[in-house]
C-alpha cells in the first residue's frame, strides 16, 4: 500500500516476538496495545509533518495551507483503504466584499456492512493563529518533543485526535484485523472560523442513502476537548452555549481631535464604557435582570457528581496564568469553580472596535465604537430570551445617561447549550473502553466552551454524540505552547480502538436507563429545533433571513 510522500511506513509485526505490556491501566488486548507503543516514534513523526502545515482558517492568506491540511488527510484516508471524497462548501465573503473559496469538507468511509453498527467521527484540520513572537518557547509549526510532551500548534486541537483515528484504522490493517464497526469520517477545515458552510452540507448529506443518512448512523464521536485534570480520563456530556453581542455607539460621522473638538461633543466611547460597566461586576456577577430566570436548578445528584471529578484548584491557577499575578480565583473551592465554568452562565467583555488600541499615544475621539461581549449559556437558557433581557437592560441604562448619541445592540452569533445523560449507550461504550485502557472509571464532566457542530450532527443524523477527550487540562489549546502528552496520544489510540469494540458489543435492545437517556436526548433536540431558524451558512447565527435560508 502506497503512503503519502515523505512518510515512513510502519514496519510489519515481527512474528514470534515477545511483546512488552503497554504503559496503561489495563492490558486486555496486548497485541494491539503493544503495536501502538512500539511505533510511537513513527506516529510522532507523522504528527510533526501534519503540524508543520500552518492551516490557520481565520487568516485568508493561509487558506491554501488549510486546503493542504485537507489534502494531507485525504491522502491518508485513501491509502488506508477508505472511500474518500471532497465536498465543496462554496465561497466566503470577506469584510472588504471580496470572495475566497472555503476549504472543502473531507468525507471518508470504511465499511458498509449492514450487520455492523456505524460510527460517525468528526474532527477538524484547521488551527488557531500562532507566532513565536506571541510568547511561544519554540516555533509553533515545528513539533518539539520535550520530556514526553509534543509541542506544536494543533497538536491537541485537533490534529492529534484526528491522526489518532487514522493510526487506529491502520493498526487494524497491520494486525490483519477487521474493523468492528463501520466508520464514517467527517473532517472540516473551518472549525476555528465558525464552520462556515458545514451545516448546509450536513443537511444535504442526511438524506436516504446519503453519507449522513439517519438510518445508517448509529453513534457520533467527537474528540475536541480536554480532561479537567492531568491524570483522570473524562467523558464530556454537557457544553455551554454562547450568545455573542455587539453594542454600537455613534456620536459623529467621523473621528475627531480631542483638543480641537473635545469638550464640545457627547463622546461615544464614554457612553460605551459606562454601559459595559453595567453588564458584569468585578466578582463575575451578571448585572442583567432576568438572566438567571431560566437556569436549571441544582439537584442533589448534580452536587454529588462533582466529587468524582479530577480537578485541582491550585493547578487551575497555574493553567489559567493567574498564580504569579494575584493567585486568586472568583471561587475558592473545586465545586465553586466547576459549577461556574459548567452550569452557571458567565458574561465576558471582549473588546472595543473603533477605539485606539495601538502602541504609543493618539488623541482621537472615535466617531463610532462597537463593544463586544458574550454570555455563555446553560440549560435551560434560550438565546432569544437572553437577547431580550440584555437589550432591555442596556436600553434602560442608556436612557439613564441622557445621551443624544445613537445606540444599537444586536446578537452577532449564538449557539444552544448541550446536555446528555451519561446513561446513553454511546457513553456506556465509552465508559467501558476507558476502564479497559486506563483501569479507572472516567469522570463525567461538562465543558465551559461551545462545540456547535455537536447539535447539528445530532439533529441531522438522529443520533447521540459522545465527546471523548484525550488531551489533558494543561494542553493549552488556542494558547502559547500548545501540546499533547505522548502518553495521552498513545492511550488515545488505544481508547478509540476499545471504544469501537464496545460500540460493536452494545445490545440491539437498550435497557430501561438507556431508553430513558435516548428519549431525553430526542426531546432536547426537538426543543432546540423549535427555536429560531439556524443559518445554513453561518453555523452560530440564529433568526437568520439570509438568501440561503429563504430557499426551501
Amino acid at each position: 500500500m502506497a503512503l503519502p510522500p515523505g512518510v515512513p511506513p510502519i514496519p510489519q509485526e515481527p512474528r514470534g516476538q515477545k511483546r512488552s505490556a503497554p504503559d496503561s491501566g489495563a492490558n486486555d488486548d496486548p497485541a494491539f496495545f503493544a503495536h501502538v507503543d512500539r511505533h510511537q516514534d513513527v506516529y510522532v513523526s507523522r504528527l510533526a509533518e501534519f503540524c508543520a502545515i500552518p492551516g490557520v482558517s481565520a487568516e485568508p492568506q493561509r487558506r491554501p495551507d488549510v486546503v493542504r491540511a485537507v489534502e494531507w488527510t485525504k491522502d491518508w484516508l485513501s491509502n488506508l483503504g477508505g472511500a474518500v471524497r471532497l465536498e465543496e462548501l462554496g465561497d466566503e465573503v470577506l469584510p472588504d466584499g471580496s470572495k475566497i473559496p472555503l476549504p472543502p469538507a473531507l468525507l471518508g468511509q470504511f465499511g458498509d456492512d449492514p450487520n455492523k453498527k456505524t460510527l460517525l467521527v468528526y474532527g477538524h484540520l484547521d488551527v488557531q493563529p500562532a507566532k513565536k513572537s506571541d510568547g511561544w518557547a519554540t516555533e509553533p509549526f515545528e513539533l518539539v518533543n520535550k520530556d514526553g510532551k509534543l509541542y506544536a500548534r494543533g497538536a491537541t486541537d485537533d490534529k492529534g485526535p484526528v491522526t489518532a483515528w487514522l493510526w487506529v484504522i491502520e493498526a487494524h490493517k497491520q494486525l490483519g484485523r477487521e474493523l468492528p464497526v463501520n466508520i464514517r469520517c467527517l473532517f472540516e477545515g473551518m472549525e476555528e472560523a465558525g464552520s462556515k458552510g458545514l451545516p448546509a452540507l450536513c443537511e444535504k448529506l442526511a438524506t436516504p442513502g446519503g453519507f449522513l443518512d439517519p438510518k445508517a448512523i448509529d453513534y457520533i464521536c467527537i474528540s475536541d476537548n480536554y480532561w479537567t485534570g492531568k491524570t483522570k480520563p473524562c467523558l464530556t456530556h454537557g457544553l455551554r452555549g454562547n450568545v455573542y453581542f455587539h453594542m454600537e455607539i455613534i456620536c459623529s460621522e467621523k473621528d475627531m481631535h480631542s483638543g480641537v473638538i473635545g469638550g464640545g461633543v457627547h463622546e461615544g466611547l464614554t457612553d460605551l464604557v459606562q454601559l459595559m460597566s453595567k453588564l458584569v461586576d468585578s466578582q463575575g456577577k451578571i448585572l442583567v435582570p432576568g438572566i438567571m430566570d431560566e437556569v436549571a436548578a441544582v439537584t442533589d445528584k448534580e452536587m454529588e457528581s462533582y466529587k468524582q471529578v479530577d480537578f485541582d484548584v491550585e493547578e487551575f491557577k497555574q493553567d489559567a496564568g493567574v498564580a504569579k499575578v494575584h493567585n486568586t480565583l472568583l471561587h475558592p473551592t473545586k465545586e465553586g469553580v466547576l459549577m461556574h465554568r459548567w452550569r452557571y452562565p458567565t458574561l465576558s467583555l471582549h473588546g472595543i472596535q473603533g477605539a485606539f488600541d495601538g502602541p504609543g499615544s493618539k488623541t482621537v475621539i472615535p466617531g463610532k465604537v462597537v463593544g463586544k461581549f458574550s454570555i455563555r449559556t446553560v440549560p435551560n437558557m434560550h438565546p432569544d430570551k437572553v437577547e431580550e433581557v440584555v437589550v432591555k437592560h442596556l436600553e434602560s441604562e442608556f436612557a439613564k445617561l441622557k445621551s443624544p448619541n445613537k445606540m444599537r445592540v444586536w446578537v452577532d452569533k449564538a449557539s444552544m447549550s448541550w446536555f446528555r445523560e451519561p446513561d446513553h449507550p454511546n457513553f456506556q461504550a465509552a465508559t467501558a473502553a476507558t476502564v479497559r485502557v486506563h483501569g479507572v472509571q472516567p469522570a463525567f464532566t461538562r465543558e465551559g466552551g461551545s462545540i456547535p457542530i455537536t447539535e447539528v450532527l445530532e439533529n441531522v443524523c438522529d443520533a447521540v454524540c459522545a465527546h471523548i477527550p484525550i488531551g489533558a487540562s494543561d494542553d493549552g489549546a488556542h494558547s502559547q505552547n500548545e501540546k499533547i502528552d505522548m502518553q495521552n496520544y498513545l492511550n488515545g489510540m488505544k481508547l478509540m480502538k476499545c471504544y469501537m469494540d464496545e460500540i460493536a458489543a452494545l445490545p440491539a435492545e437498550p435497557d430501561a436507563a438507556a431508553r430513558a437517556a435516548a428519549a431525553a436526548a430526542e426531546a432536547s433536540r426537538l426543543a432546540s429545533n423549535k427555536w429560531r431558524r439556524r443559518c445554513k451558512v453561518q453555523l452560530m447565527r440564529f433568526g437568520c433571513e439570509c438568501l440561503d435560508c429563504q430557499i426551501p
